[in-house]
């Protein structure tokens, strides 16, 4: 592989973009999980529901940390990402009249919060690892 293989593969661009995709899943991912875990409909409507209060804690994250500038940074963007989607996730939640339980604040924050600096620490190892190679 060529520099310039290699730096068109690792862009700025991409690593947002992806970065944007898997924060995503992980959100549609721990909603999916929690509705089954609670016995709860499976159906695209039932995970929207649940899900759009979180996605747009997500999107109000990722504007304010700016994320896409630095998608892998665990302390600037995945904190704020972090607590975002937890704060305004809970926050509409409970403004839809969708119920926000102690129980239920808490196993969001902690589970969204593996999920979020979780990825991005393992993901900064690696780039460390590949940058160390080259």
């Amino acid at each position: 592989m060529t520099q310039t293989d290699r730096s068109s593969t690792y862009s700025p661009v991409r690593r947002g973009i992806v970065a944007a995709i898997l924060d995503v899943v992980l959100v549609l991912a721990f909603v999916v999980v929690g509705r089954s875990s609670h016995a709860e409909d499976a159906a695209l409507l039932g995970i929207l529901t649940t899900a759009w209060p979180f996605l747009v804690g997500l999107l109000a994250g990722w504007l304010i940390s700016r994320a896409w500038r630095a998608p892998l940074i665990v302390r600037r963007t995945g904190i704020v990402v972090w607590l975002s989607t937890v704060v305004v996730g809970l926050l509409l939640r409970a403004f839809s009249d969708q119920g926000v339980q102690l129980s239920f604040a808490i196993v969001t924050t902690i589970v969204l919060g593996v999920f979020f600096l979780g990825w991005r620490a393992i993901a900064a190892v690696i780039a460390g690892r590949k940058r160390a190679r080259y």
